[in-house]
């Protein structure tokens, strides 16, 4: 027979074991969530290393968290379905400031956070140290910090900038800044060589600029530049030498008015009136346009030119008696 206070027993342990399971998987459960959470905080709130600004592409949350991870920032998935919550990342330049943050903080600057824009132009023919010494006043940088992340950073002294006009973020450090100039140009060069040669090769490509730099100190406009190519590649291959007065214009003498005092006495390798050939550096950053002539330079006979007082633009001519009458017409 069955014994019915044996059998109640029985449902009495079961259902006792029954609860203390359901007590434990819901221990386990909360355990479970509480280190998650205790996780997530810790992680949220650790330190996060930044530059005073970012710049975020346009794009999904998952394309700016691999941007920023390409750009050296600690990044995780974690990242990724924070932002959700938060909204999406602006694109543009975000101003994250110089105070240090932690995770979460970082990320919702990352949404709220965009910096205001200063307009900077490197015009062409201009040397870098002009360059960079009205850049740090405007930007209100440190001038002797942002020369010598210039010479840090530069594979050349010269020549390495693209003039343009830049929209930098107010804010920004000298190490970005010198690294964002000198990679847009960088990459303008390549897509220019890689169109006209096939391929880029830094070196030969510098070798252009220097020639360039030439070109755009001594051209009165951009129509002349393969004509002033032209005289450059001639007097070199009849080994003389090159006596341009822009190629004294480097450096801090980038608009100084060139004397014979000045001819004299300058023994850099920039003075082509005492040094065969080419300068062994740019003399000043240039234009896509004087690149292009020194690549394609017209093909001329001429030596020499001179500019016309009257026209402001240069007269070329083949030999130096002609050069001289040239010369004469302009003092009367």
């Amino acid at each position: 027979m069955n014994n019915p206070f044996f059998n109640a027993k029985n449902v009495i342990n079961n259902n006792a074991n029954n609860t203390a399971n359901v007590y434990k998987i819901f221990f386990f459960i909360r355990n479970f969530l509480l280190i998650f959470i205790l996780g997530i905080f810790y992680y949220l709130i650790q330190p996060l290393k930044s530059n005073p600004v970012v710049f975020l592409p346009q794009g999904s949350i998952g394309q700016i968290i691999s941007h920023l991870k390409q750009n050296k920032y600690e990044m995780s998935p974690i990242d990724k379905y924070i932002l959700f919550f938060l909204g999406h990342p602006q694109s543009g330049w975000i101003n994250i400031g110089t105070q240090k943050l932690n995770r979460i903080e970082f990320l919702h600057k990352l949404t709220v956070a965009k910096a205001a824009l200063e307009t900077i132009t490197l015009i062409p023919g201009e040397t870098s140290i002009v360059f960079l010494e009205q850049t740090a006043k405007k930007l209100k940088l440190d001038k002797n910090l942002l020369l010598f992340e210039f010479q840090k950073q530069s594979p050349y002294s010269e020549g390495v900038f693209l003039p343009e006009t830049y929209k930098i973020p107010k804010g920004i450090t000298e190490n970005l800044l010198i690294q964002i100039l000198l990679n847009y140009s960088e990459k303008s060069n390549q897509k220019t060589s890689e169109k006209i040669f096939g391929e880029y090769n830094p070196k030969k490509w510098h070798q252009y600029i220097i020639t360039a730099s030439i070109i755009q100190k001594e051209a009165a406009n951009e129509a002349e530049m393969p004509v002033v190519a032209s005289v450059i590649y001639n007097r070199i291959k009849k080994g003389m030498r090159l006596q341009m007065d822009g190629t004294l214009n480097y450096g801090i003498y980038s608009h100084e008015k060139i004397t014979p005092q000045r001819i004299r006495e300058d023994n850099s390798f920039y003075n082509t009136y005492k040094f065969e050939g080419l300068p062994k550096e740019a003399v000043c950053n240039v234009s896509l346009a004087a690149i292009r002539a020194a690549i394609f330079p017209a093909k001329t006979d001429y030596l020499y030119f001179v500019r016309d007082k009257n026209t402001g633009v240069h007269i070329f001519t083949t030999n130096l008696n002609d050069h001289n009458k040239a010369i004469n017409l302009q003092k009367n």
